[in-house]
């Protein structure tokens, strides 16, 4: 073998050890799930920056679904999941929590409403005021934006739960038959509501709080029957392929609240995170306040819970010390 070879061979393994080292000086301690709207991906970001800040350990981001999530938290190979919403995901939860018991949530939750909603012009000027409106064809034709003679209604994002059951909700009312009901990502659906609201046309959305919407405009709910129990049964694409025609909820949303979640596995492997976890507090405000500063103003999630972990030092140790 000549210098100059061994001297390649050399070079070439170093440079592979060099890189494998890397790998694992570089490798993530935890990996956590970020949901697809806007106050989700500033959690998830300020999960990681506050467990770097306060352990030092890295997190890997990782956009997904919630069912993905649940499944990657029952296997181990998802740690954390910012917002588990109830009642929305509560067939999961009972699935994983309640019943596996390989993934638990944390006792403190943050309070939120779902429902449909609509600008104050809306319910004012076209009298549009309760969810029956909607069977209503000469009140829903001002929603018709394409002269099909049905009206449109954004019902959420194609992956999340609630945009299930919100279709579940359309025919159990029946303005599934006057409504033509649209998926779409948040951030379209939430411009319509801005274009809406800037040429005084009136609208109907899907709508949650806290959500930065009701910051940004007059935003009215639709009143509708409350919750019962009795009236309300949902099962999810996932669970049963005739999943529509075996819900039904003509009934208003019951209370929500979403909680942090994590893989079990966690209290074995790093106590001190589940710590950590059990005492994140955030606040209705505070989450709308995210909302906003990455939907409106487009702050990028990470740069935004640097800043936030940064400004909320003594309350982000809390979590860690209490």
């Amino acid at each position: 073998m000549s210098s100059i070879t061994y001297s390649l061979k050399k070079a070439a393994l170093s440079a592979f050890v060099l890189a494998v080292t890397s790998l694992s000086v570089h490798a993530r301690d935890l990996v956590i799930a970020m949901p697809n709207w806007p106050s989700g991906k500033a959690t998830a970001n300020i999960l990681k920056v506050g467990l770097k800040k306060e352990y030092g350990l890295d997190s890997d981001v990782r956009e997904m679904g919630s069912m993905i999530a649940f499944a990657g938290l029952n296997s181990g190979e998802v740690d954390i999941h910012p917002e588990i919403w109830s009642p929305n995901l509560d067939s999961l939860i009972d699935k994983y929590v309640t019943k596996a018991g390989t993934v638990s949530m944390s006792p403190i939750g943050v309070q939120a409403w779902q429902g449909l909603c609509e600008t104050r012009i809306t319910a004012d000027k076209f009298g549009i005021r309760d969810i029956s409106d909607l069977n209503d064809p000469k009140k829903t034709a001002a929603l018709d934006t394409d002269g099909d003679g049905r009206g449109e209604l954004w019902i959420g994002a194609e992956t999340w739960a609630s945009t299930a059951i919100e279709r579940v909700r359309a025919n159990s009312y029946g303005y599934a038959k006057t409504m033509t009901l649209l998926e779409m990502p948040e951030d379209v659906g939430m411009a319509a509501v801005d274009a809406a609201e800037a040429t005084d046309r009136p609208i109907v959305f899907a709508c949650y709080a806290p959500h930065y919407i009701f910051k940004l405009h007059d935003i009215v709910r639709l009143t509708e029957p409350p919750y019962d129990p009795a009236k309300w049964k949902i099962v999810l694409p996932s669970e049963d392929p005739q999943w529509l025609t075996k819900s039904s909820a003509a009934v208003a949303w019951n209370a929500a609240q979403f909680h942090v979640g994590y893989a079990t596995s966690l209290r074995q492997s790093h106590p001190e995170v589940v710590k950590f976890l059990e005492h994140v507090d955030f606040k209705e405000d505070e989450i709308t306040e995210m909302s906003y500063a990455l939907q409106v103003e487009r702050q990028d999630p990470y740069a935004f819970a640097t800043q936030w972990v940064a400004t909320h030092g003594d309350q982000v140790h809390g979590w860690a010390s209490k």
